[in-house]
This record gives C-alpha cells, sequence and structure tokens, in this order.
C-alpha cells in the first residue's frame, strides 16, 4: 500500500505538519530533525502529491519541455540534457513535440498549464510569440532553447547560429568551392535564418552570391525532405551548375543529401561534398562521417534548466541571451573542389 503523510508523520513521531513544514521547506524544525523527517520518506517509499501541490498553489517541481520532433536526434539529445540537469535539481520533465505547428504548440501549452508545471522550456519554432503571453500573464517563467523568440520576456539559451553558418562556408571556401547549395529546415525557424545569413557573409568576403534557386528549404519530414532537395539540386542534367558542395543546416538534412548522392552516382566527398549542422551522434557514423558545425548541446540543455530554475527561486535574472560557441567538426564528408 502507499505511504501516506499519515504515515510519516506517524513513523517518525512528529505531527503531520512537521512532516508537511519539511516537504515545503518551511517552519521552525532543526536540520537534525529534518533529516530524520527525510529519511523516513526514503524508507516509506513517500512522494507527496503533486497534483495536491497544485490545487494549494504550490510547487509540483515538474517543467515542460517543448520541441520539434523528439525523434530529431538533436532534440533527443537536448531533452537528455534537460532531464539530466532537472533530475539532478530535484525536477520532472515533460516532452511535448510540436513539429513546429502553431496549433500543436497551443494545445500543449494549455496542457502543461493544466498539470501546472513550475516553468517551461521551449525548442520550437513559432509564427506567433503572442502564444506564450497567457503563460507570461500568470508568471509561469519560460526560457526559449536553441531558438530565438520576439517576446521580450523569455530568456533565451542558444549557440551562435549566424557563426556557425561562417565556419561552414569557409570550410568550403577554403577547399575551393564556389558553386555551393543550401538546404535549410523552415525558413520560420529561426536558426535556420540565422544560418543561412552566416553563409551567405562567408561567401560574399570573398565576392561570391549565392542565388537564391540554389537555397532550398525543406518540410517537416527533414530526412526526405533532405533527400528530395538535394536531388533538385544535384540531377544530372544540371551538370554545368551543379554545386559542389552542399551545406545543411542540420544533420539530418545531411544525411539526407548523402543518400541522394549515392542514389545518383555522385562520391562524398570527391564528387560532392557536404557539411552539416549540430554534431548528433549520427554524424560521426554516417559513410563518409560528416563533417558537420558542432552546437554544445549538453551544455545548452544544462544551462537552460538552470536559468528556468534560477527564475522559479528568484535567485538568478541572468542575462536575456547566452550564446554558446559553435565548433567546425571536419570529417570525411568534405574535401577540395575536383575540378
Amino acid at each position: 500500500m502507499k505511504a501516506t503523510i499519515y504515515d510519516v508523520a506517524r513513523e517518525a513521531g512528529v505531527s503531520i505538519a512537521a512532516v508537511s513544514q519539511v516537504i515545503n521547506g518551511k517552519g521552525k524544525i532543526s536540520e537534525e530533525r529534518r533529516q530524520e523527517i527525510f529519511l523516513v520518506m526514503e524508507r516509506l517509499n513517500y512522494k507527496p502529491s503533486l497534483i495536491a501541490a497544485a490545487l494549494t498553489g504550490k510547487k509540483t517541481y515538474t517543467l515542460g519541455l517543448l520541441v520539434p520532433d523528439i525523434s530529431n536526434p538533436f532534440f533527443a539529445e537536448i531533452a537528455h540534457a534537460v532531464e539530466d540537469q532537472a533530475d539532478s535539481l530535484g525536477y520532472s520533465v515533460v516532452i511535448c513535440s510540436t513539429h513546429n505547428e502553431d496549433d500543436r504548440l497551443e494545445r500543449y501549452l494549455t496542457l502543461l498549464q493544466q498539470k501546472s508545471v513550475d516553468g517551461i522550456i521551449i525548442g520550437t519554432g513559432m509564427d506567433h510569440a503572442e502564444l506564450l503571453d497567457p503563460l507570461l500573464e500568470k508568471s509561469i517563467p519560460i526560457v526559449s532553447i536553441a531558438r530565438e523568440t520576439t517576446s521580450p520576456h523569455v530568456q533565451t539559451v542558444l549557440v551562435g547560429d549566424r557563426l556557425g553558418g561562417q565556419l561552414a562556408g569557409r570550410h568550403l571556401l577554403a577547399l575551393g568551392h564556389t558553386r555551393i547549395g543550401i538546404i535549410a529546415e523552415q525558413l520560420k525557424v529561426s536558426s535556420s535564418r540565422e544560418r543561412i545569413g552566416g553563409f551567405r557573409e562567408a561567401l560574399a568576403g570573398s565576392g561570391l552570391e549565392l542565388p537564391d534557386a540554389r537555397v532550398k528549404a525543406s518540410g517537416s519530414d527533414l530526412l526526405r525532405d533532405g533527400k528530395r532537395k538535394a536531388l533538385e539540386l544535384l540531377q544530372p542534367q544540371s551538370q554545368p551548375e551543379r554545386p559542389t558542395a552542399l551545406f545543411c543546416c542540420n544533420d539530418l538534412l545531411a544525411i539526407g543529401a548523402l543518400q541522394a548522392a549515392k542514389e545518383l552516382g555522385l562520391r562524398v566527398p570527391e564528387d560532392v561534398s557536404i557539411v552539416g549542422f549540430d554534431n548528433t551522434i549520427l554524424a560521426s557514423v554516417t559513410d563518409p562521417p560528416l563533417t558537420t558545425v558542432a552546437q554544445p548541446i549538453e551544455a545548452m540543455g544544462k544551462l537552460a534548466v538552470e536559468v528556468l530554475v534560477g527564475k522559479l527561486n528568484s535567485t538568478s535574472a541572468g542575462p536575456a541571451r547566452s550564446v554558446l560557441e559553435p565548433e567546425l567538426i571536419i570529417r570525411g564528408s568534405t574535401a577540395a573542389v575536383s575540378e
């Protein structure tokens, strides 16, 4: 039978009120006595009711995490980092996948409010930042991870996407590539726009322009769309203008591009170089291994939780925007242009 607060009080030889005070960190109870009560709770495997806590307006020690697609290795690794850090601080995490759709986002935000989460981490693109207003009006803290937001009340933890695009562009230019294509996520996603912008800046620094026709935006099925858009760019009939290199705005798109090159009989990197972005676990096991711009995924997840919990505890407001450094990881999918 599940232990109750009455069982804890009886076993510890204290009142129910004393147990409640220990759970909520209140009351004039000695530290030694608190530890004794905590030990009894642990021995009885007693867990305070989150529902009861929510009804009384107390913390539920639960956080929400909204990502576009948990099957995307980047966001799976983000979720892992967030869960690990949250667990170390005594919080549980509810994870929702939005597919970058505002209607899903709105439904999940409502659901998380109903579950009385203490705070929310958002890693999904959105067209309408005002969807967050009902939460902000209720003083539910929100932190954005890996995405920009237009709301001045939401703190952001992300990588330098524009710098990452520049790193990819400079790398391909150093290898002699001038005919380059880009495959991006949906352009409403801020990280895609920033990465393309940085890449264009790198080319402009060498006096080159990137034609709009060589920038392809994908849908929500990144692996399949990466392959489909790469086929459009690399078809044999466009040989005189075929790109000698592709910059893909995440690793799943890049893996789709690798599949397209193989289907067309093109060798990577001899016939076409491919650069990804994220440095997920998949990047090192492709054939050939993927050159990619690494995001410090674990550090981003950890920092997002620390910022959110700091807001909850009113211990630290922190900077409005925390930008971590990207790093170019060179592997076997890029080489000097062969023509």
